[in-house]
């Protein structure tokens, strides 16, 4: 199924006709049934005027264009080739990423990635050095930069120690979600520490600064799966750590997944529970209390709006590919692709 692209989308149309006109920029999504589209798709409606929306399922395609009133196609070529495009969000695929970013690159058209960004660091490294000498803007959705939880960790002042756990649902909410591919390493790229671990690998490279050391140890036993179901990852800087546990070990249940997080600072202790409650314990050995918001979910639609407003000005204060290719240079240090592994 797909749709002959337009020299401009209805909806646009229907703008130019309305007093005042429009002024949202024009978009387009590519990969309508990755699992994180539910969390991007209602402010890009609210922010954006959509010009397509594909996906290799036209089912996919389909839903997710009548939600945003837009025409659906199964090609990306179709999608990409509308007048007007300002912005791609890229949702496809791991092994897909890097073809689409690259026909982005080609046409100029400023990109919204979501981790990571390929199957294999050459990939990424490749990516990142056209885009930049293309002068193409990029922004990746490492949402959590900035958010409560990252707020909170800060108050320990320059941190030392600290620890990240995040342990997801299991691997088989992919299959029911569309995205079987995730569990094949040779098209997702990796498992639970691939796909969930970025997010924390950023934060402590921006904690710790760079890793020379890096020790990490996968498993695949609870689930028996091709891909890792439990990863722990310790980076180290000149005595300063940073320890990374995540997985896909927590029961398909309504809380979602199990997390929790604690540094040690040049100011205090901070420690992070799942249900929000937030500590800071100062080294007077006074302590405060405070409830924080620790879903990741909301985030995206924050960082939607965080493209929305900064586009025009090409998304400089956004992380991007080059921030993305810092992250999979740590997470590829050595090979999570094919069950356990250590180093």
């Amino acid at each position: 199924m797909t749709t002959a692209p337009h020299q401009t989308h209805a909806g646009s149309d229907r703008a130019a006709d309305d007093s005042p006109r429009d002024t949202r920029s024009r978009v387009v999504v590519l990969g309508a049934s990755h699992w994180h589209m539910p969390l991007y798709q209602d402010a890009i409606r609210r922010r954006h005027v959509v010009l397509a929306v594909q996906d290799d399922d036209p089912q996919a395609a389909t839903e997710l264009a009548s939600f945003l009133d837009a025409p659906a196609t199964t090609l990306v070529e179709e999608a990409i080739a509308y007048e007007g495009l300002e912005l791609a969000y890229v949702l496809s695929a791991h092994d897909k990423m890097a073809d689409v970013v690259q026909r982005l690159i080609e046409r100029g058209i400023p990109f919204v990635l979501e981790k990571p960004g390929g199957v294999s660091l050459a990939e990424v490294e490749r990516l990142s050095k056209e885009a930049r000498l293309a002068g193409v803007p990029s922004a990746v959705a490492f949402v959590q930069r900035d958010a409560p939880v990252e707020s909170w960790l800060r108050r320990a002042g320059t941190i030392f120690y600290e620890r990240m756990t995040f342990i997801a649902g299991p691997p088989q909410r992919y299959p029911r979600a569309g995205n079987a591919w995730m569990l094949d390493p040779d098209r997702s790229g990796g498992g639970s520490f691939l796909n969930l671990g970025p997010h924390f690998v950023d934060l402590a490279l921006r904690h710790i600064g760079s890793a020379p050391e890096i020790t990490l140890r996968t498993s695949s036993a609870l689930h028996q799966e091709a891909i890792e179901d439990h990863a722990t990852l310790i980076l180290s800087n000149e005595g300063r750590e940073a320890i990374v546990e995540v997985g896909y070990a927590f029961p398909d249940a309504p809380t979602k997944r199990f997390c929790n997080f604690a540094a040690s600072g040049t100011e205090g202790f901070v420690s992070i529970d799942t249900d929000g409650r937030a500590t800071f314990t100062d080294y007077h050995g006074q302590t405060e209390h405070a409830v924080i918001e620790v879903d990741s979910d909301p985030l995206y639609a924050d960082f939607v709006d965080h493209v929305a407003d900064s586009l025009s000005s090409g998304m400089r204060d956004l992380p991007g590919l080059e921030d993305l290719l810092l992250v999979m240079e740590v997470v590829w240090a050595t090979s999570t692709r094919h069950g356990d592994s250590d180093a």
